[in-house]
C-alpha cells in the first residue's frame, strides 16, 4: 500500500505482538515482554530493550550522608524488576481487550486504523505494592503519545525520581535540547538559562565516585542523534533523529551511556562497562540533590517526591 500521511495505519495482529506501521515507521508492541519493544524509523530501530516506568537515579554523597538508600533502596530493586500485569489495545477508540493468539485469529491480514492505543499496566515489588499505567497512542503521521500514570499508595517511602527509561542499541552522537543550560535539579536550577543547547559529550560528571549527574529540567523538547546501527547489512550510515517532545507541562531528562544501576555498582570509573549505549530517561518527576552537607542533612522538604500521592504527564514521540 502506498502511504501519505493522510492513509490509515495498518495494524498486524500478532500472536503475541501488536505490529503499527505508516510510511516511514514501524512499531511492534510486545505483550510477552510488556512495552513497545520496536521502534523503527525510516528503518532505523531506536531501541535495544522495551521502554519500562524507572524510578531510581543513582545516589549522590549528599544521599549517602543521609542514609537515603537505607529509607528509600526499594525503589531500586522496583527500578530493575517490574511485571506487567495487563495489556489494552484500543483501535479508533474500540477495545480490543489484550488479542494475542488464539483470539488475534479474528482479525484478516491486513486491517486498518486511523489511531492506535495500546496500554500497559506495571505492578512494582515494593511494600505495598503499587501501580504505573502507560498508554501509547500513535496517530496517523507516525508520532506517539506516551501517557504515563503512577497510582500513590500509603506507606511508601519517598521517590528518587519518576520517569520512562529508554535503552538505545547505540551510543548517541549527541543530543539537542530546547530548556535549561546544564546540569540542573529542582534544587538546583535558579542560576541556568533558558535556550536551546548541545551537548557532544555523554560521558558522565568527573565525580571522584560515580554518581547521579546529567539531569535538565523544564524541557521543552530533546533531540537524539545517533549513526551507528546494530544492524551489520545497514549502508545507510547517515545520522538520525529522534526527537521527545513535552505535551503539556515540561518534563525533565538525563542522556547518559548507563543506567542508573550500572552507575550505582561501580565506585571508579574505570569500574563502569565501556560506553556503547544511550540510556534516555523521561521524567515527570525528580528529587533534589542537596547540598546542605554531605553527612547527615536531607534533601529540603519542598524538593522530595510524596511516593503516596499519584504522578502523571505526558510527552510525544516523533
Amino acid at each position: 500500500m502506498d502511504y501519505t500521511n493522510n492513509l490509515p495505519l495498518r495494524v498486524v495482529y500478532g500472536d503475541f505482538t501488536l505490529g503499527v506501521h505508516g510510511k516511514g515507521f514501524d512499531y511492534i508492541f510486545s505483550y510477552a515482554q510488556g512495552g513497545l519493544e520496536s521502534l523503527a524509523k525510516e528503518g532505523y530501530e531506536w531501541l535495544y530493550r522495551c521502554p519500562k516506568p524507572t524510578f531510581w537515579r543513582a545516589l549522590t554523597d549528599n544521599d549517602r550522608g543521609s542514609s537515603f538508600h537505607l529509607k528509600s533502596g526499594s525503589w531500586l530493586a522496583a527500578d530493575m524488576f517490574i511485571s506487567c500485569k495487563d495489556v489494552e489495545v484500543i483501535m479508533d477508540g474500540v477495545s480490543q481487550g489484550k488479542p494475542c493468539a488464539p483470539d488475534n485469529n479474528r482479525y484478516g491480514g491486513d486491517v486498518y486504523a486511523k489511531e492506535m492505543k495500546v496500554i500497559f499496566l506495571y505492578e512494582t515489588l515494593t511494600t505495598p505494592v503499587t501501580k504505573v499505567e502507560v498508554a501509547y497512542t500513535v496517530n496517523e503521521c507516525g508520532k506517539i503519545k506516551v501517557d504515563v500514570h503512577y497510582f500513590g499508595v500509603e506507606g511508601l517511602p519517598q521517590l528518587p525520581v519518576f520517569g520512562m527509561r529508554f535503552i538505545m542499541p547505540t551510543l548517541a552522537d549527541r543530543y539537542e535540547y530546547d530548556g535549561l543550560s546544564g546540569e540542573t535539579y529542582p534544587d538546583r536550577k535558579k542560576g541556568a538559562a533558558k535556550g536551546v543547547f548541545t551537548v557532544d559529550d555523554l560521558s558522565l560528571t568527573p565525580y571522584l565516585v560515580p554518581q547521579e549527574c546529567g539531569m535538565h529540567m523544564d524541557t521543552n523538547y530533546v533531540k537524539v542523534y545517533r549513526h551507528k546501527s546494530l544492524d551489520n547489512s545497514r549502508r545507510d550510515l547517515r545520522e538520525q533523529e529522534l526527537v521527545f517532545e513535552k505535551s503539556g507541562n515540561a518534563f525533565s531528562f538525563s542522556c547518559l551511556p548507563y543506567t542508573a544501576s550500572e552507575i550505582e555498582n561501580a565506585t571508579h570509573h574505570e569500574e563502569l562497562p565501556p560506553a556503547r549505549r544511550t540510556v534516555l530517561c523521561i521524567y515527570g518527576a525528580v528529587r533534589g540533590v542537596g547540598g546542605i552537607d554531605s553527612w547527615g542533612s536531607d534533601v529540603e522538604s519542598a524538593y522530595h517526591i510524596n511516593a503516596e500521592k499519584d504522578i502523571s504527564y505526558s510527552f510525544v514521540i516523533g
